[in-house]
Formats: structure tokens, sequence, C-alpha cells
């Protein structure tokens, strides 16, 4: 504990995001370049070193959080990227995507504001590949084992960079073009530009990872004829079902799903093309959907330059405080966060119809109308209650040229094929089966991630990608010196409704 009194003299400074008018030009990250490093000292200093570190267990890759705090307190950046990059393959990731559970379950949160973990973890990154201190690490020697990932996501690709440096022949197979799954192609570039993913690929491939791009394992490549080919195959292949809004309406043209529009603006980002083909240029967008996905979303029509943008959330608006009933400390809050993406629309005004920043909170989709050539122009909403029960006489229209589904994905894609060819067992609600081991029903087949898991965070999907490889490795070589922090049914800490004569807990 560098500076015992940081965390009653030093207030909490974000990082600094550009002005809004700059912003909203370009698709680089929305922070200001090189104003981090300056703060994130003085920012440490406010870490207390805890007895018992809540914020370790409220982020599931068990980052060790106080040690690197005083570390960068003392500008020791190579000790602190070493403590980073002992529980966190890719800390450049999370420091910018991640919603920072750590700091909800940060002990200095219960009347104050919070380290700012988050920050402290991409000024580490950022700083170690400023300063050359990430290196490859190729394995000593290796093992004769041979693993395929399917999937190169977060979970994917902590998964084979994990194997690859315990000695195994991994191959990672990736349906898309380039390697990165919803990173590369879910998430828009101003959240974080691709070089942070493509220097890591570099790394992965210095150290011996083989990347197999353009193959959809289940129709390109036959699924029982990798399972022959190597001697265990992980699936990491997503959440990538979506849910879908059964309305009147939805046949329209114009209706689309978030992730068949924000691809095509990460490939005109990526110089694929020049224009996207669902541009939301001059359009009114209505999203449907109030999570990060709708916020991304908003964020690209807004650079785009849509006439109006609108995103929906059928839950009521939050409180900007924790609710220590539902909510209470340490687990993560349900409260009002204003996203750079909001921040952009509440500046601009890009949303007449909401209340300030784009946001319509408790309202429902009730059905769409369109033109004669069947194309949406209008959204017909409805309030609703905290039961989601139409209010009356608060039905309206709003004008839609474009209307974004952001409602979430449900489970792995069931039509690639995997499935069947595998004859992988499925959990009710479409997920894959496994064991305590990561295991599924196939010998030698293993599954992570939100494949298995369902819809989480980057932080968990890089924690399964870790504790797969360990278990991977346990069935090639009998043992595994390979950290396991999580199991397949650990859950992020919440509250648990008591059974009958029981205290209540978390």
């Amino acid at each position: 504990m560098a500076d015992p009194k940081g965390f009653l003299t030093t207030p909490r400074q974000d990082w600094p995001r550009r002005p809004v008018g700059e912003r909203v030009r370009d698709w680089d990250e929305v922070y200001v370049p090189g104003a981090l490093l300056p703060l994130i000292s003085a920012q440490a200093d406010r870490c207390m070193d805890c007895g018992v570190p809540f914020c370790h267990d409220a982020c599931p890759l068990g980052n060790l959080i106080p040690e690197w705090n005083d570390l960068v307190s003392r500008e020791d950046w190579r000790a602190a990227s070493d403590r980073l990059h002992a529980t966190n393959n890719f800390p450049e990731f999370t420091g910018r995507l991640c919603p920072a559970p750590c700091e909800a379950g940060c002990v200095l949160a219960i009347n104050q504001p919070a380290v700012t973990i988050k920050n402290v973890e991409a000024a580490i990154a950022d700083r170690a590949w400023a300063d050359g201190l990430t290196p490859p690490r190729p394995p000593d020697r290796l093992s004769g084992r041979t693993v395929a990932v399917i999937g190169s996501g977060p979970t994917g690709l902590a998964a084979a960079q994990q194997l690859t440096r315990a000695g195994h022949t991994v191959a990672v197979y990736e349906k898309d073009d380039r390697i990165g799954g919803l990173m590369r192609y879910g998430i828009p570039e101003f959240k974080m530009e691709k070089r942070q993913l493509d220097r890591r690929i570099e790394q992965m491939r210095a150290e011996g990872t083989k990347f197999r791009t353009s193959t959809t394992v289940g129709r390109d490549v036959m699924a029982d004829d990798l399972r022959t080919r190597y001697d265990a195959v992980v699936i990491a292949t997503g959440a990538t079902e979506w849910r879908e809004l059964h309305v009147p309406g939805r046949e329209l043209t114009g209706i689309q799903q978030a992730m068949e529009y924000l691809p095509l603006a990460n490939r005109v980002c990526e110089g694929d093309l020049e224009r996207s083909p669902m541009s939301a240029a001059g359009k009114h967008v209505v999203i449907v959907g109030g999570g990060d996905t709708g916020a991304d979303c908003l964020g690209t029509a807004i650079r785009e330059g849509a006439a109006s943008v609108t995103q929906l959330d059928i839950y009521a608006q939050p409180g900007a405080e924790r609710d220590e009933d539902t909510d209470p400390w340490p687990t993560y809050p349900k409260v009002y966060r204003l996203s750079a993406a909001h921040e952009e629309a509440r500046d601009l005004g890009v949303a007449p119809a909401a209340d300030a920043d784009a946001r319509l909170f408790a309202a429902s989709t009730l059905r769409f109308t369109g033109d004669e050539n069947g194309h949406v122009r209008a959204l017909h909403l409805v309030e609703v209650d905290a039961k989601r029960r139409p209010v009356e006489g608060t039905a309206r229209a709003l004008p839609a040229d474009l209307v974004l589904l952001a409602l979430g994905f449900s489970g792995p894609d069931r039509d690639d094929g995997l499935t069947e060819q595998l004859g992988l067992a499925l959990e009710p609600r479409g997920t894959i089966a496994r064991d305590v081991g990561f295991a599924t029903n196939v010998p030698g087949v293993f599954a992570a991630g939100d494949a298995a898991r369902g819809q989480s965070l980057i932080v968990w999907a890089i924690a399964e990608g870790r504790a797969v490889a360990a278990a991977v490795d346990r069935r090639l070589t009998g043992s595994s010196r390979l950290p396991a922090p999580i199991g397949p049914y650990d859950r992020p800490m919440s509250v648990q409704e008591p059974a009958a004569g029981e205290a209540r807990g978390r």
C-alpha cells in the first residue's frame, strides 16, 4: 500500500473522453490518447490493499488487483505487467470492454467512488506493449498432443494461448475471414481499435498457435473428421443464436438484427467496404434492446449520420445509486450508466422522442407498420409497468426507416451442423451440456464460453478459456499446472432468494 491515505486525499478521476463533436466524426477510440498514464499512479494510490479484497471474488479471473495497484503506484510497470498477465491473457481487451464487476466489489465502493481498476488495467497493458514487456512465450518443448479450438472469440483465444504455452500443438478454426469473433466484427472500432486484437494474434502466431480462417466446422470441415485428427477438441463458438421479436410487421424490410448491422460497419473500418449496405445515414433509426449491443448500435448509427436514433429499453430507468435491498455490495448493481454512445446521443440530441440520452425506458414494441413497398416506416410502442404490463393510454409511434434488434443471444448456432454431427447433448435452454470438467458427452470434446455458459461478459469468457485449457491439459497429460480460475457452474455474485427457514445470503 504505497499511500495509506490515498483513498482519503485523492478523488476518483476516470480516463477522459475526447469531445463529442470530435469523436463522432471518426471511428477512433473515444478516449483522449495518452491522457491515462499521467493520472493512473495517483489513482492506483486510492487502493486500500484490503485484508479481504472483494475485488478478487468479483472478478472471475481472480485478478491480483491490490498487487498491481501497488506496483503501478510505484511505477514498477514490468512487475505490474507480470502480475496482471499472471491471471489475464488479454488485459487490453478487458480494460476496454469489461463492465468492471471488480469495481462494484471494491471495498472503497461501500461509501465512496471505487478505485478505477479498469483504467489501471488498461494502462498497465498499454504500457507493457509500449515498453516491449509482452514478448511471445513459446513452449520450451512440445508435448506431441494436438488440440483443435473451434471459435476465435475471447474464450477460444485464451484456451488456445494457454494450451500452446503448455506445449500442445493448437489450431484455431474460425468461420469468418479474420480472427477475433465478436471482438472483430461485433465490437465497434470506437470501443476497441482492432490493432489491440491484431497484435495479440501476432503474439500467438509467434508462440506457435495455428489459425484457420473462413472455415466453418460442420460445413467446410466435418466435425467427426476434426475429432479424428486431433487429440482433443474445444468448442468455443459463442452464443450466436440471436433472440427474435415476434410482433406484427416483423416481416417488413429494414428490420435487422444488431449482429447483421454491426459487422458491416466494422468491415467498412477494415477497408472491405466503402459504405455499409445497411448504413443509417439519413435514416430514422430505432434500436430495440437496452443492453451494450444496443449502445454499440447507437454509437455506430450516430457516426453513420442517422437523422435520429432512439433506443428502447423494456426495463424502468434505474436510479443513480445502488439499491441495497436488491443489489447489496459487493454485487454488480443495476444503476443508471452513461456510456460513451449515450453521452454522444445526449449532447447531440439525436433522439427527440427520448428524455435525455436516446433511451426510452419501460417501453415495449407493439408492432411495425410500413409503406406500399413493404419497408418499415414506424414502430408502435407502449409504456409498461414493472411487470411488463401495458400502461393504458401510453401507446404511440416513432418514425423508423431502420430498426435494429438487440435482444441478446440464446445459445450457439443450431444450424451449423456441429451439434448434430458430434451428437452433442444440449441443456434445455439450448447451450451445450458439460460436466464439472468442461467435458461434453462426446469423449475428447470440451465446451466453454457462451456456447455452454450462455451469454455473458468478456471477463467470464476469458476465465472459461483458461479453465477449459487446464481441463484439456489434464486429460492429455494426466495433470496440469495451468490455472483454472472458475468451474463450469460458477456464477457472478448475486443475492439469492432464501429457502424456507434459511437466512438471506449471497
